[in-house]
């Protein structure tokens, strides 16, 4: 079962989620907040085994801790859950924010539940997901000054997408660790990016790379 964390500053939102959550298959609640200071407080306090593997997270949240930066310090923990926003806002600060702050994902709240839960389970995955209107938005930036990446440099990227860590590209490409981290510094800096989230976000939407098989 995957264990999600709502959170989310509306409590008819929040306990509306969270009882759509309990009832898709595969996924179970671990637990609800208000903002992103409770969101932590609530994961400091769970036993490892009823950590949540998946967040979902608002962006805005009243006068408490706004989504974004409760992504930055979820996804600082050693042992980090993946983030999924759910919001209302889909301007290109806000989707830009969440994806460089660390989120895995960004639906918007009108989603049908069959997406919702097709998303959690890809992020589950460590899979990127981007609603068709956020994708369509990132595209747009993306296509106004398209990057070029090397064939060397796609290849890394597409296996980032596919969830391989730096030592196991370095393994698949017989290369080493330090040289995948200096393509992955070009990337980067060619997309105009600080996360690996944020890279295969760009990757994709740009179709440098293809959607990870499922």
């Amino acid at each position: 079962m995957i264990r999600v964390l709502v959170v989310d500053d509306h409590p008819v939102v929040r306990r509306g989620l969270r009882a759509m959550v309990e009832d898709l298959p595969g996924v179970t609640s671990v637990g609800e907040a208000a903002d992103g200071a409770a969101a932590l407080d609530l994961l400091a306090g769970l036993p490892a085994g009823q950590r949540p593997d998946v967040v979902l997270m608002d962006l805005q949240m009243g006068a408490g801790m706004h989504g974004v930066e409760a992504t930055r310090r979820l996804t600082a923990l050693p042992d980090p859950p993946a983030v999924l926003i759910l919001t209302t806002y889909s301007t290109d600060a806000d989707i830009l924010a969440a994806v460089e702050a660390g989120a895995t994902g960004y639906l918007l709240k009108d989603a049908p539940p069959e997406e919702l839960a097709a998303a959690i389970h890809a992020t589950a995955r460590g899979e990127t997901v981007l609603a068709p209107p956020v994708a369509a938005r990132l595209l747009g930036r993306v296509r106004a000054g398209r990057p070029s990446l090397s064939p060397r440099e796609t290849e890394i990227l597409q296996l980032l997408a596919e969830g391989l860590p730096n030592r196991r590209i370095s393994k698949r490409l017989f290369i080493s660790e330090a040289t995948v981290k200096t393509h992955l510094v070009h990337v980067y800096d060619k997309l105009g990016v600080d996360s690996r989230t944020a890279a295969i976000a760009a990757g994709l939407t740009a179709g440098l790379i293809r959607p990870p098989e499922r």
